[in-house]
């Protein structure tokens, strides 16, 4: 999900073979009279609700992923008459992240999921690219782009750098001298090293772009300023081996925005960067879901601090209930980018709809462990009659409006299992900085922290 930005109606797919059809028919969301969200495990502990959590949301990735590429589908509803073949290159960049905790917690056997992200792997090298970017979808049985809008219908370098940070956490995680794992890392590398990062700036070091099509050129004319959540994308770009960018791009485009640099404080909570009140929440997942926060810094913030202003200025917001919805609380909050009861938008306090998002509150638990906690025990035991489901906690509700989601969401699932899971141990942070090209790319920017080395 970009910012901000909107989703139009896409031409229809073409239908599969009925063998292809009959096996996504297996895929589908639950049938709500098939699963019954009120016989859910009771009076669990903090750690078994963490775990039952984290387990059961992972299932949209592995039962749900897509039968023929393995790719992460969009989402469980057919929605905006794309049909239920699109597959989201960012969203699965985040079930890869996933699919690596669930190794490491033993829901799958390693060489199980590394089967899995191989068969991943494999269909990617075949999609469609462009200059080694990756589309934000793709038919998950052909690997040939879906335009995400009219003009989109290329390269987007934002989801590519969503899809990247998993893989290179992949890269890292299956390091055994087997079969199945060389080439799961060889081909990983072969991807990431294609890229070509520097190209997206135009031959011009002032600045980066998000998109690129090779039926409109540089139309969308669209730049990665402002703090948002493509922060990932100029550190992976400046990590590239082969295509790498400069660290003037990153000092001449990122922060020149009306909207990077803040200072001011919203609830007596001051924020360094970012939209009035800091804007969505993904803005503290996305890019976090590798790139470790803690104690990382550079000329323009201490990304531990911002993302936790982040957080508590929307738990704030929600708290004090400005606008007197229903159901707002110490125990129920979250703004972030989700469905709502009219469609799709990216809640905020300056956008506030009345709608909560169960990841902006769940995915926020290593920035605010005891209010996260609170949010979970209030979704899980009191809503969970309504928002419980085989995958998780579906995408949002807005209890005003007495409307209860019934989707999910790859991009808004994904963050739930890889922040409590760096809640909890720290392993994709881990992961990830421990990686030489992250490493350097790391330095390139400027960057400090204790696992740069």
């Amino acid at each position: 999900m970009k910012s901000f930005k909107e989703i139009l109606p896409l031409v229809c797919l073409m239908l599969l073979s009925y063998a292809v059809q009959a096996q996504k028919k297996k895929n589908r969301a639950p049938d709500p009279a098939v699963f019954n969200p009120a016989a859910r495990p009771k009076n669990l502990s903090d750690t078994a609700l963490l775990e039952l959590v984290q387990r059961q949301t992972f299932r949209y990735f592995w039962d749900f992923g897509h039968p023929i590429s393995g790719l992460s589908r969009e989402r469980s509803n057919e929605a905006y008459d794309y049909g239920s073949e699109v597959v989201t290159t960012g969203g699965t960049g985040f079930g890869v992240m996933a699919m690596i905790v669930a190794s490491e917690r033993k829901w799958y056997p390693r060489d199980s999921v590394s089967k899995r992200l191989l068969k991943m792997v494999k269909f990617l090298s075949k999609a469609d690219n462009f200059h080694g970017a990756f589309p934000h979808w793709l038919n998950g049985a052909t690997g040939k782009t879906i335009p995400f809008s009219r003009k989109d219908d290329g390269g987007d370098l934002v989801e590519t750098a969503f899809l990247f940070q998993g893989l290179l956490c992949a890269r890292q995680y299956f390091n055994k001298d087997n079969p199945i794992e060389n080439d799961l890392r060889n081909r990983i590398s072969w991807l990431y090293n294609e890229i070509e990062w520097d190209w997206y700036t135009r031959g011009n070091p002032n600045q980066l772009y998000w998109h690129w099509s090779p039926n409109n050129g540089w139309a969308m004319n669209f730049e990665l300023r402002g703090y948002n959540e493509t922060l990932i994308t100029y550190i992976l770009a400046a990590s590239s081996p082969r295509y790498p960018i400069s660290a003037l791009v990153y000092q001449k485009c990122w922060p020149q925005s009306d909207h990077f640099r803040n200072g001011n404080q919203y609830y007596g909570i001051p924020l360094q960067l970012g939209f009035p009140y800091g804007g969505p929440l993904f803005f503290a997942h996305y890019s976090f879901l590798g790139l470790d926060p803690r104690n990382l810094k550079d000329q323009y913030a201490d990304y531990w601090q911002q993302n936790v202003n982040h957080t508590l200025i929307n738990y704030q917001h929600c708290v004090l209930n400005p606008h007197h919805f229903k159901g707002y609380g110490e125990n129920s909050w979250g703004l972030t980018a989700s469905d709502t009861y009219n469609g799709y938008n990216a809640h905020s306090p300056e956008n506030d709809l009345g709608t909560i998002s169960p990841t902006a509150a769940l995915s926020s638990f290593p920035y605010a462990p005891d209010k996260s906690m609170k949010a979970l025990r209030h979704f899980y035991d009191d809503l969970g009659d309504k928002i419980w489901s085989e995958y998780g906690f579906t995408d949002a509700f807005n209890e005003s409006q007495n409307w209860y989601a019934k989707s999910h969401l790859a991009i808004d699932q994904g963050p739930i299992i890889v922040m409590i899971e760096n809640y909890r141990t720290g392993l994709l942070w881990k992961l990830f900085m421990q990686d030489p090209d992250i490493q350097r790319g790391l330095r390139t920017l400027g960057f400090v922290s204790p696992a740069v080395k």
